[in-house]
């Protein structure tokens, strides 16, 4: 089991306080315990709760170049890569890249992928975006990323609902969003 968080649940449960949230991820079972608070008296009263939580587990990408995609997420994004799988029968080879905040990326190939042209403006996924915290941060790795030779297809700008980003053309013609 898992600690979450502690967090304050007086406006629904009147005088209690949340002391420990536990997560079961297998089932989704979160057990919390409250502490009564009208008095100092060590009072538990344990719950359970169904609660489904759902969140995007991981985005998966197919590219040609396995290594040079994985590298280009480590090093401009620092992202972690780990080690890697190989299916041997079908060759299908993939990486995991794990980011901070707790997202995830799968990068894939396989011997047969079919080559297609990428219009900026098709169906299907636009683009991946990465947040990095500031203005300064965002001009700083449009620039670093401009200067290893990928595209900037524009930016870095404040769009017009409000982020501030820039727009690379990343590898294999994958659009990569950074906002501040």
């Amino acid at each position: 089991m898992q600690r979450v968080s502690e967090l304050s649940v007086c406006y629904l449960f009147g005088r209690w306080n949340v002391f420990e949230l536990v997560a079961c991820s297998e089932w989704k079972l979160y057990e919390v315990r409250l502490e009564r608070t009208a008095r100092n008296s060590p009072f538990f009263l344990e719950l359970c709760y169904n609660i489904f939580i759902m969140k995007i587990e991981h985005v998966a990408l197919y590219v040609k170049d396995l290594e040079k995609a994985k590298d280009f997420f480590v090093t401009y994004l620092n992202g972690k890569a780990n080690y890697g799988y190989h299916n041997p029968t079908t060759d299908f080879r993939s990486y995991f890249i794990s980011f901070d905040n707790g997202a995830r990326l799968e990068l894939m190939t396989r011997p047969e992928l079919v080559e297609q042209t990428k219009h900026p403006f098709r169906t299907g996924y636009s683009h991946i975006a990465f947040s990095v915290g500031s203005k300064e941060a965002v001009d700083e790795l449009t620039a670093k990323l401009d200067e290893a030779g990928f595209s900037v297809s524009s930016g870095p700008r404040t769009t017009g609902d409000g982020y501030y980003e820039s727009c690379i053309v990343g590898l294999e013609e994958n659009f990569i969003e950074i906002t501040e």
